[in-house]
């Protein structure tokens, strides 16, 4: 199922508009060949063309005509070797008209006719517009010495420089206006791609949506619905598009929406286990009835969004001093970015840009866990499957990271695990450790093994979830201080992670300890909370 409607693009691609270019030059060169076949074979000259050599006239424009055929017919396989079709084409439309020159003595309408041709080819090839211009001006000079060492009339030395300087002039000016049309093509390539980008992220967002979204017809007919959408309404099969069948109650509330404009905001079910919603209409373009869009709010999705609302005002202030932190950083590390640019910059100087902006990174990096600090939403514990969860964790993180030749692999225990945590902050602990072992968790030249454990510290004990790795350890003295808050001692480590994840834990009554591992490793081990403790804590009266 796909979220919004295709988008067909009609615009020529480069390749399209370099057949059309090369497609015409060689049909101009077919009626250059007729015309100078009209001129050699004419039985009837007229008074201003005179044929003093028929002969290699009329072979030169045969030939001629055979090769612009071929050229023609060729056009699509020619074009597979844009540079050496033209230049080869080119060289072959020059000789001709050398050749027809030297026929006729001279003729102004042959020098013009071949204008065109070194025109087109440099409008196609810019970088080789001069040569052509140059090969050009040899091949109407040539005619023009050849008649007046034979004694024979000629063209005057005026018209042919006049011819020449036309030449270079045609060239250089279709040159630069070659050069902006393949800037033009690239941008407009790039721009297509953008497009096509930008329409498959809106595409996936729609799709990702927690909020539901449905195209309907005026036949209520679903057109396009999001996976949301298609959950919220019972998961019906997908070849099933109308409306009134698949949710009913909501196409009861379009008829009544059409037909009064107004819209019931109550909330319903659309199908059995599945939450309730508040359906919102609006049409695609006013007083358009044609396609409707239907939005479903998930009501528990707002009662969370209004928590989380709460909750995000605190870190406002924290947020604010951390953007006005940023703004400076930014510019700091834009302006070294300039700097790094320029040639004038010797060894030293660029280590020094690159300095800064290795420690801008670092930086920024602080500024961002200050923010997840101002910003960390309270506990919401809940009763979850350890096993099921270890398996879900390391099948999504694969799916997420390219682990190459690491290896990330999960031990489940042959029961039954349940513990009270919440599980978002579990979440964003667990990626914290494993990110952690997979980084630094491994020997010399050697990929890393991680191994991921859900199991009870003794019989009936608390249950435990571990991250292990086969790397090279944890000092004792780096250990013991490895929980502080910008404590690291890697270079561009913050040294807020593992003390995030710390706070993260105790916010669920759990804890995060480091454990050596005997034979070389490291083992960081999460104890939870057994499923039932927290809410026997609650209703437990306090002794006095």
């Amino acid at each position: 199922m796909t979220a919004g409607p295709n988008v067909q693009s009609t615009a020529a691609s480069p390749g399209d508009i370099t057949r059309r270019e090369l497609y015409f030059f060689n049909l101009y060169r077919c009626l250059e060949a007729v015309v100078y076949a009209g001129l050699v074979f004419s039985p009837f000259a007229v008074e201003w063309v005179r044929v003093t050599r028929p002969m290699l006239g009329q072979v030169a424009a045969v030939i001629y005509i055979v090769i612009a055929i071929a050229l023609l017919v060729g056009t699509e396989r020619l074009r597979a070797r844009l540079a050496g079709t033209i230049s080869s084409s080119l060289l072959i439309d020059i000789v001709a008209a050398s050749l027809v020159l030297i026929a006729l003595s001279g003729h102004s309408l042959v020098p013009m006719m071949l204008l065109v041709n070194v025109g087109i080819a440099a409008l196609l090839l810019p970088h080789r517009a001069y040569v052509f211009a140059m090969i050009a001006a040899i091949g109407v000079t040539v005619p023009y010495l050849f008649d007046s060492m034979a004694g024979g009339p000629a063209s005057s030395g005026v018209e042919v420089i006049v011819i020449v300087v036309a030449y270079f002039i045609v060239a250089a000016l279709l040159r630069y206006l070659g050069g902006h049309m393949r800037a033009a093509e690239d941008l407009a390539a790039q721009r297509g791609v953008d497009l096509l980008n930008l329409e498959q992220i809106n595409d996936l967002i729609i799709q990702r949506m927690k909020t539901g979204v449905l195209l309907v017809d005026r036949a209520n007919h679903i057109l396009r619905i999001n996976e949301s959408a298609w959950h919220l309404i019972g998961n019906p099969p997908p070849g099933q598009r109308e409306l009134g069948s698949v949710a009913a109650e909501l196409s009861r509330r379009l008829y009544h929406w059409r037909h009064t404009g107004k819209s019931d905001q109550t909330a319903v079910a659309l199908a059995h286990d599945v939450p309730e919603v508040i359906p919102r209409f609006t049409r695609l373009a006013p007083n358009d009835d044609t396609n409707v869009l239907i939005f479903l709010d998930d009501t528990s999705l707002l009662s969370r969004r209004a928590e989380e609302l709460t909750l995000s005002s605190l870190g406002r202030l924290s947020a604010s001093i951390a953007h006005e932190i940023r703004n400076p950083l930014a510019a700091i590390r834009y302006s070294a970015q300039l700097l790094a640019e320029s040639p004038e910059l010797n060894a030293e100087d660029k280590r020094l840009v690159d300095i800064i902006n290795n420690h801008c990174t670092r930086a920024n990096d602080v500024v961002e866990n200050i923010l997840q600090l101002s910003r960390r939403e309270r506990s919401r514990p809940e009763t979850i499957d350890l096993n099921a969860w270890v398996l879900a964790f390391v099948e999504d993180y694969k799916q997420s990271n390219d682990l190459g030749q690491d290896q990330l692999r999960a031990v489940t225990h042959n029961r039954r695990l349940e513990a009270m945590v919440d599980p978002q902050h579990l979440q964003q602990v667990m990626w914290n450790l494993v990110q952690n072992a997979l980084r630094y968790g491994r020997q010399p030249n050697q990929p890393a093994r991680v191994t991921v454990v859900a199991r009870l510290a003794v019989d009936k004990g608390p249950p435990l979830l571990e991250v292990i790795d086969r790397g090279p350890g944890i000092p004792p003295k780096v250990a013991a201080q490895i929980f502080e808050p910008f404590y690291t001692t890697h270079e561009y480590g913050t040294g807020l992670g593992l003390y995030l994840a710390k706070q993260m834990s105790e916010a669920s009554q759990a804890s995060l300890e480091y454990v050596p591992v005997a034979g070389g490793g490291a083992c960081f081990r999460i104890t939870l909370t057994p499923a039932g403790t927290l809410l026997a804590s609650r209703i437990t009266p306090q002794s006095a």
